[in-house]
């Protein structure tokens, strides 16, 4: 339902200051038992109210993920969607106390009592089973309790924002009809009328280039680096806190403007220089990700585990070596895309101005209409899945624009449809009921978020996200160290 951290955008990392317990790094015990935050202790804000790290790793131990899914998952983001989470709860329990909303103590027993893990094969309430479940969880009771009104309380406040959202028969019956029509289809494929590629002529080329010559203007940038390791700045072959503490001292001499040439030469690392250069083939180069990142003149770029610090030189706008076939590619790609878009923007503008009849749909077609029927709003088979919902919008024998999930572009119209109807003694009929009473929830409930992101202002620290991430980058690097000298030790015995 609520998604807060979705207008926050990913900074690049500056320093890291993180100190690990090795326990950590062999997958026992919880998280955040060797994680010091040093000064930045919170890791997001809403309004008045704080989040601290503290309060994020604890959220983490509850989380039901292990350290191993999340240490492998670290670039997958799954951070950034347990923070959220996080702030979501957050934000609606400061709903709740706004709202006043209180429940009895008596309930919160009840519903413990009623936890289908805490009964015996008899259906019971087991206080052993409960008790084994808090240590399993590193929770205590008060803890639990505490978690499980919260729960209770915001089941309760969704039920009072969409309380009376049971859809009625007539709305169930139309919700059904409209999702289940057949509809008949007629299209035309319209990649055939696009120019290709490589049918364009070098004087339709160079005429381009002239007439987009600012446009196609690209940086060609001199830069210089070095890669950061534990073995060129403290001669060993682990990452440890010292070579954390060496990063950060680095990062805090970038923030007090000491140049790039000094920090390297107290460094005593080879720097590699680059002239001239781009990126035009995309490949997952250092190189490259300077390139793509480039928006400091000296930064410390994190990537994977790997530290580069780099120094932009400078930038130059100018257009590329035009015997070069990479750039000629790029090109007769763009005067591809120009021409397939001039001609759906030909098509769009007659549909708009209601000049596209069944005449001009036929003479494009040319004896060549395809045919397809479509058995629900769900059917993806052959249409894009926006391109079908706008198809059960669409009245008889008008036409529009659509796509299949290849980027094929169509013209299509819907010649007839077919409803069907639901039996009020179907099997289906409870689940239809509940679909569409969801859908007026739904509907409901994203009003609501949109006001909750305006009631509340939410601010993520970046920076402590940043080490949060690389605190686990580095647990996960450390395990794999150590099981591979593991490995090698048992080779060797």
């Amino acid at each position: 339902m609520i998604n807060p951290l979705r207008n926050f955008t990913k900074k690049k990392i500056g320093g890291l200051i993180l100190i690990f317990v090795i326990i950590v790094a062999f997958g026992f015990g919880g998280f955040g038992g060797g994680f010091n935050t040093g000064n930045q202790n919170n890791i997001a804000k809403i309004n008045n109210t704080n989040i601290s790290t503290q309060d994020f790793m604890d959220y983490l131990n509850q989380s039901g993920l292990s350290q191993q899914v999340i240490k492998e998952n670290i670039d997958k983001n799954v951070i950034e969607e347990l923070l959220s989470s996080l702030v979501s709860s957050t934000l609606l329990n400061l709903e709740i106390k706004d709202l006043n909303l209180v429940i009895s103590d008596k309930i919160i027993a009840e519903t413990l009592k009623k936890n289908k893990n805490f009964l015996d094969e008899n259906g019971k309430f087991q206080r052993t089973l409960y008790e084994k479940f808090l240590l399993t969880n590193s929770m205590s009771a008060a803890m639990y309790e505490i978690k499980l009104k919260n729960n209770v309380l915001q089941r309760e406040l969704f039920t009072y924002i969409s309380g009376g959202a049971k859809s009625p028969k007539f709305l169930t019956d139309k919700h059904f009809i409209e999702k289940n029509r057949k509809l008949d289809i007629e299209f035309i494929k319209l990649n055939k009328f696009y120019k290709k590629a490589d049918e364009f002529t070098d004087q339709e080329i160079k005429i381009f280039i002239d007439d987009n010559s600012e446009k196609l203007k690209q940086d060609y940038i001199d830069f210089s680096y070095v890669i950061l390791t534990p073995k060129n700045l403290l001669g060993v072959d682990e990452f440890n806190q010292a070579f954390f503490d060496a990063i950060d001292e680095i990062d805090n001499k970038i923030s007090k403007n000491i140049d790039f040439k000094t920090i390297t030469n107290e460094l005593d690392i080879d720097v590699i220089t680059e002239n001239d250069y781009i990126n035009v083939e995309n490949k997952e180069t250092i190189e490259n990700k300077i390139y793509n990142s480039r928006k400091d003149e000296i930064e410390i770029l994190e990537d994977n585990g790997a530290f580069i610090f780099y120094q932009i030189d400078s930038v130059i706008q100018k257009l590329p070596n035009l015997n070069d076939e990479r750039f000629l590619k790029q090109i007769t790609n763009l005067l591809f895309q120009k021409e397939k878009f001039e001609f759906n923007k030909d098509i769009l503008g007659q549909l708009d101005r209601k000049e596209f009849n069944q005449v001009s749909f036929d003479k494009l077609g040319n004896g060549e209409v395809e045919k397809t029927q479509l058995n629900s709003i769900k059917d993806i088979n052959k249409f894009e899945n926006n391109s079908v919902k706008i198809l059960y919008t669409l009245p008889i024998n008008t036409f529009t624009l659509i796509a299949d999930r290849e980027d094929n572009i169509f013209i299509a119209k819907v010649i007839k449809f077919e409803d069907t109807r639901i039996s009020q003694d179907s099997n289906l009929l409870n689940a239809i009921n509940n679909e569409a009473s969801a859908e007026n929830r739904n509907e409901i409930l994203r009003s609501y978020d949109y006001l909750l992101n305006n009631k509340y202002e939410v601010i993520v620290n970046e920076k402590t996200l940043d080490r949060v991430k690389n605190y686990f980058r580095w647990c996960l690097i450390e395990t794999l160290r150590i099981l591979s000298f593991n490995t090698q030790e048992t080779k060797i015995k």
